[in-house]
């Protein structure tokens, strides 16, 4: 079993940059790849990025590369998504997930999920 809680949400304006937190507790985090999902007012939940906590490999969606990056601190049991260049689009709850299958970005591969922190770009 593994919670997770995000913080660091919040309002910002088009160009600028948040920086989102998710505090992980359980066993073994270790074995597990830690995503980050968002799902727009109306659209589904999309895969974001991803890091495998062993190891830090990273993998993101190409709608973020070059703005967002995806690290973890061991010592903290924390994943960060650093958000830079945002845009209105970013426009999103973002969640975090953790599951076993190391290079997904379905849904489907992760088996616990936070409850989500809103993010909002203004133009």
């Amino acid at each position: 079993q593994v919670q997770l809680v995000e913080s660091g949400g919040g309002l910002v304006q088009a160009g600028g940059s948040l920086r989102l937190s998710c505090a992980a507790s359980g066993r073994a985090l270790s074995t597990y790849t830690m995503g980050w999902f968002r799902q727009a007012p109306g659209k589904g939940r999309v895969f974001v990025a991803a890091i495998r906590w062993s190891d830090s490999i990273t993998y993101q969606a190409d709608t973020v590369k070059g703005r967002f990056t995806i690290s973890r601190d061991n010592a903290k049991n924390t994943v960060y998504l650093q958000m830079n260049s945002l845009k209105p689009e970013d426009t999103a709850v973002y969640y975090c997930a953790a599951g076993l299958t190391f290079g997904s970005s379905r849904i489907s591969g992760y088996d616990y999920w936070g409850q989500g922190t809103q993010v909002t770009v203004s133009s």
